[in-house]
């Protein structure tokens, strides 16, 4: 069973699925698994998908995660600003794997309603865009993104930074505060790197913020979750309805989540780094 069961290190990806076993051992699914839990004392542990990482895919993760680590000092991390942009549509995020119909054996699928059977989804469906920063000093107001509107090299800096982020953030922590944000085209323009340098005391270069690492930016790795959750916790009906769900749901997200993320922050950096810029969610 032990074997059957567990994928050996010289043969990964090896084992069977409890229905599998029970079938080779001509024995009870539930038997399979009263075995597994009770008497060899296994957990099981769910796989996700992740990008394979070559060689040039971890250089920079590590390279960025020691130049993070030994420019900024847990005190400094105290006055970060971390920001991040997200889109939420109408239609709630659903877990294929979980979406599941239980019928009687008597029927066969023809014989089920269509509707029962699909998931369907509009081609079209309504969203909105949002912006926000958070600090261990607070959080700013969710900022919408306007409709239709790119973000690109001139909405970023001229509407969302100027407009409505920085002077969020100002209003928060005065002029002693470090600017975060992510390796987006927008962010890494020219202009708006000219414009952080002048208008920001100290912020994260583009240069030195990992690429495509949603694990390293705790907005994406603390906050956006906890946001869907309770944002589609019942149905939303429209594009209005939505809205008004992400402003209660925002106003309501308690600073000690916050806190807690910014501190798992450098602990994250050192991860990266033993895990020589490979995954290392695992390892947390």
């Amino acid at each position: 069973m032990e074997e059957l069961a567990q994928s050996q290190e010289s043969k990964p990806h090896t084992h069977l699925s409890t229905r599998k076993i029970a079938r080779r051992l001509e024995i009870s699914q539930t038997t399979v698994l009263r075995i597994i839990h009770d008497d060899l004392s296994l957990e099981c542990l769910k796989r996700r998908r992740a990008q394979e990482l070559t060689a040039a895919n971890r250089a920079a993760p590590l390279d960025r995660s020691k130049k993070l680590l030994t420019r900024f000092s847990a005190s400094d991390i105290d006055l970060m600003w971390f920001s991040d942009e997200k889109i939420f549509t109408v239609e709630s995020p659903k877990n294929a794997q979980n979406d599941r119909l239980y019928v009687s054996r008597s029927l066969t699928k023809k014989q089920i309603p269509v509707k029962r059977l699909l998931r369907t989804r509009a081609t079209f469906c309504q969203s909105i865009m949002v912006s926000v920063a958070i600090s261990k000093l607070g959080c700013t107001e969710l900022f919408f993104i306007d409709p239709g509107a790119k973000i690109n090299g001139s909405y970023y800096p001229d509407i969302l930074l100027m407009q409505h982020m920085i002077p969020a953030i100002r209003r928060l922590s005065g002029d002693h505060f470090i600017f975060q944000q992510d390796s987006a085209p927008a962010h890494r323009a020219r202009d708006t790197i000219e414009l952080l340098r002048c208008t920001t005391p100290d912020f994260i270069e583009p240069d030195m913020w990992p690429p495509n690492s949603p694990d390293l930016n705790l907005v994406d790795y603390a906050i956006w979750s906890v946001i869907q959750q309770r944002v589609y916790e019942t149905r939303v009906h429209d594009i209005d309805e939505l809205r008004q769900r992400l402003l209660h749901v925002w106003c309501r997200l308690e600073q000690s989540l916050i806190d807690d993320a910014v501190d798992q922050w450098q602990a994250r950096l050192r991860a990266c780094v033993r895990a020589k810029g490979g995954h290392f969610e695992h390892t947390l």
